[in-house]
């Protein structure tokens, strides 16, 4: 019973706090964590370690983990198709024709520029590295 009355008690004078004070402005919650305390920080303030570093290669115009269109190359000889690897070799799939359905797969090794089995298309593997090595 006496619970109840501490209860009723508080909740009165909280409803009536509420009703004497003046109607002004509530001011916006803002978390103070980022810099400045200017509110939530941003992905760049709280990137730590490896993703710090691949974010700001992203920056930079690099892309550390080829998630970008690859540079058109003619296939040729003299200009052939670059294909990175961590390795000496790797494989490879050549969709021949534009609408082919099928795809050719062969290993392309380190060293020279190799032909595609199929359409005669070269390729050429190049040393990659990753970036946190």
């Amino acid at each position: 019973m006496a619970a109840r009355l501490l209860l009723l008690r508080s909740a009165y004078r909280a409803a009536t706090a509420c009703r004497r004070a003046p109607m002004a402005p509530i001011p916006a919650l803002t978390r103070s964590m980022a810099a400045g305390g200017k509110g939530i920080p941003t992905d760049e303030e709280q990137a730590t370690g490896l993703e710090k570093i691949v974010m700001n290669a992203m920056k930079e115009g690099a892309d550390p983990y080829n998630m970008f269109r690859p540079k058109e190359y003619v296939g040729s000889k003299a200009d052939p198709h670059i294909v990175p690897s961590i390795t000496n070799k790797r494989i490879v799939g050549c969709v021949c024709e534009e609408d082919n359905t099928c795809v050719v797969w062969f290993w392309l090794h380190e060293g020279e520029a190799q032909r595609c089995p199929s359409c005669g298309a070269h390729y050429q593997l190049v040393a990659h590295e990753l970036p946190h090595h």
